[in-house]
């Protein structure tokens, strides 16, 4: 058997049924035919009157999937997805996903203003949230539900209590988003252009890439929580020796 006959074979055993196709993402059959007429993923392939899909249609409906859960607009959607040429291999698509995933440890959890301020163990002011807003602590409300960092809202709590300034929560939250988004982009070009063409040289598979991003996060974090630290004990030494100059 000669290698183009060979890899047709292949191909054909990955193929699958629209039915297989819904099964494997979790996705209803009229919502796969939507996200095709919009181009979000190729028309099915055809054999004879029959259409197949691929492994290139379960990662590009699985990339909208994730865009989705990350509260994406179809419009974002289909901006983002118009940008990933249309020969990317399976694994360039995943590498997409992969990255958009939560980087934190733990996943927030969903809860309305009631269950809130229950959790919280007391009334929570228009303010008040506004502050626990800043600190990264929840999220605005979607269809009347907070996502919550649950591990911090007590912490977040007692510094209110204790009378932490609203403005300067919301001082410290433009600081974090403005030096987050550079340290992100810094990261991601890195990562793009050092790590990504390494691994991609070397025929990883996601799977396995989702093995080694898993990795890098809490370490990514480690490194960035050090950075910080040492950066402020040389800010606070700075301080002191400012003032004990005037």
């Amino acid at each position: 058997m000669d290698d183009a006959v060979e890899s047709a074979v292949e191909s054909a055993h990955e193929l699958m049924t629209l039915e297989q196709l819904t099964s494997r993402v979790g996705m209803s059959v009229r919502n796969v035919r939507f996200y095709t007429t919009r181009g979000l993923v190729p028309p099915p392939i055809r054999r004879g009157r029959s259409g197949y899909y691929s492994p290139d249609h379960v990662a590009r409906l699985e990339l909208v999937q994730e865009l989705q859960a990350h509260g994406f607009t179809l419009a974002a959607i289909e901006k983002y997805v118009s940008a990933i040429p249309d020969d990317a291999t399976t694994e360039d698509i995943a590498l997409h996903r992969i990255l958009l995933a939560p980087w934190g440890t733990e996943l927030p959890e969903s809860m309305s203003r009631r269950e809130l301020m229950q959790r919280a163990g007391r009334e929570l002011t228009d303010e008040d949230l506004d502050s626990l807003r800043a600190l990264g602590i929840l999220k605005t409300p979607e269809r009347g539900h907070y996502e919550v960092a649950v591990a911090h809202l007590s912490v977040g709590v007692s510094l209110i209590d204790l009378g932490f300034p609203r403005e300067a929560a919301l001082a410290a939250a433009k600081v974090y988003a403005e030096h987050g988004r550079a340290v992100a982009q810094e990261l991601t070009q890195v990562f793009n252009t050092m790590v990504w063409p390494a691994y991609r040289a070397s025929n990883i598979s996601s799977e396995q890439l989702q093995q080694i991003v898993e990795r890098l996060k809490p370490l990514s974090i480690a490194a960035l929580v050090t950075a910080y630290e040492d950066a402020m004990t040389e800010e606070k030494r700075a301080e002191i020796t400012r003032r004990a100059n005037k």
